[in-house]
């Protein structure tokens, strides 16, 4: 595939890199995979694949999470048409799925490159060829240093921006670059945050400061300016987009400043998964600067979205005549005790749903007795975990039995994925084709 412009170009040029991500295919099946089925041990992922089971009749274990094939067509095709429509490149962030079958995917779909949390997160990158990187941290580790400094002086084509936010991690930096002998400046984007919120300098003085001391070492290039709006405390459209213009103001003024001197084009980055309407519409309003300028957004939830959070939050709640999201999870687990009246205990729980920003919900049922599924979950509501078991309060005349499969919406995709190796992607009629493999 052909690398193009900035907002629609292909970060792995090179077959070795889709090969990698075949490789996947060559996995062994086993007791590390949770859900799958025990008589498929020893199967390689794409033997399995290849047998097109049913995730409900052919063998597969609850709890089981399953991937949903048409909502994660839908998503990755929206976002794709989306950014393009409102000028914005894509790097969406990496961590929230950490499975190289899904950036590739991603990629594929339009997406510059891919944004990462940690230098662990861009070596898995790396190891599948993803040769553009937004790191949305400042790095002072200096071992991480070395392996940067290592991975860009051995590959001319790997494009890496990483956060400053601080005079002190600039010294950290240039130490640990010049001790590492790195030929290759790292590019750096200073970042600028918000009083209470998260990592960023707060004020336009303390990020000038940042890039003063950038512009003193010869180890690192400015390059940008980026940051997070969605840890803006109380966040809302309005302080959203102030903050958002502070960072275009900024981006003017470096460049006024001359501080750009160098660089082929200039990031401006931000962008969670909440207020990507209000990047599009500030960065819109930026005027031309001396060089181009990469209008990077970094959303990352959307790829699955899901059925509560992110459901909420959207901004196509706001835009519904530009699409909406679907959300692409579906946890089945079984109702293995119904003990007393008004109470179903599912074996599902902590350990295989993620519950640190709202509890599951009952999203279907499929009858154990005869395989029919009743969509919706009146009736039916999540009010508690324990390790193995969701706690399911039942109203009067629902009725649900032992050995129901009852289908749970999910909240917050980043923590799905880290509990699961090896996803089942799913047809509509519960057709499994292809198995999703996680890095965490």
């Amino acid at each position: 595939m052909a690398t193009a412009d900035a907002t629609g170009a292909d970060a792995t040029t090179d077959t070795a890199a889709h090969d990698a991500v075949a490789r996947l295919a060559d996995t062994r099946v086993d007791h590390r995979f949770k859900g799958l089925p025990p008589d498929a041990e020893g199967l390689t992922v794409g033997a399995l694949a290849a047998e097109r089971r049913s995730l409900f009749t052919g063998g597969f274990t609850t709890p089981v999470l399953a991937l949903s094939a048409e909502a994660l067509d839908h998503n990755l095709a929206l976002m794709e048409r989306w950014s393009t429509g409102h000028g914005l490149a894509f790097a969406p962030h990496g961590k929230t799925t950490m499975a190289p079958q899904l950036l590739e995917r991603q990629i594929a779909h339009g997406a510059w490159g891919i944004t990462a949390a940690t230098v662990s997160q861009v070596r898995v990158y790396r190891a599948f060829g993803i040769r553009r990187v937004f790191l949305a941290n400042e790095v002072v580790d200096a071992a991480a240093l070395r392996w940067l400094a290592a991975e860009l002086d051995a590959d001319p084509e790997f494009r890496l921006f990483t956060y400053v936010d601080s005079v002190r991690g600039v010294e950290l930096m240039d130490a640990a670059l010049r001790e590492a002998g790195a030929s290759r400046p790292l590019d750096v984007v200073v970042e600028l945050g918000a009083p209470g919120g998260r990592t960023g300098a707060r004020t336009e003085a303390e990020c000038t400061a940042v890039a003063d001391a950038v512009a003193a070492v010869s180890t690192l290039r400015l390059a940008g300016v980026g940051g997070y709006e969605a840890e803006i405390p109380a966040a809302d459209g309005d302080l959203v987009r102030a903050w958002l213009r502070r960072l275009t103001a900024l981006a003017v003024g470096f460049d006024g400043a001359g501080r750009f001197a160098g660089v082929e084009e200039v990031v401006v980055s931000a962008g969670g998964s909440a207020w990507f309407d209000a990047v599009a519409e500030v960065f819109a309003e930026l005027p031309a600067l001396s060089v181009p300028v990469l209008k990077l957004l970094r959303s990352g939830a959307y790829i699955t979205h899901d059925d509560v959070a992110y459901r909420k939050k959207t901004p196509f709640n706001r835009h519904p005549e530009e699409g909406e999201l679907k959300p692409a999870f579906r946890l089945w687990a079984q109702v293995v005790s119904r003990p007393e009246p008004g109470r179903a205990y599912l074996n599902a729980g902590k350990r295989d749903v993620p519950y640190d920003l709202d509890l599951p919900v009952v999203r279907a049922v499929r009858s154990a007795r005869d395989g029919s599924v009743r969509e919706g979950g009146d009736g039916m509501t999540v009010i508690g975990l324990a390790d193995q078991h969701a706690f399911v309060e039942v109203s009067e005349g629902v009725e649900l039995e032992v050995g129901d499969w009852v289908g749970l919406g999910l909240s917050h995709p980043c923590t799905v994925f880290d509990k699961w190796q090896l996803i089942p992607l799913a047809a509509e009629d519960g057709t499994v084709t292809d198995y999703v493999r996680t890095f965490f």
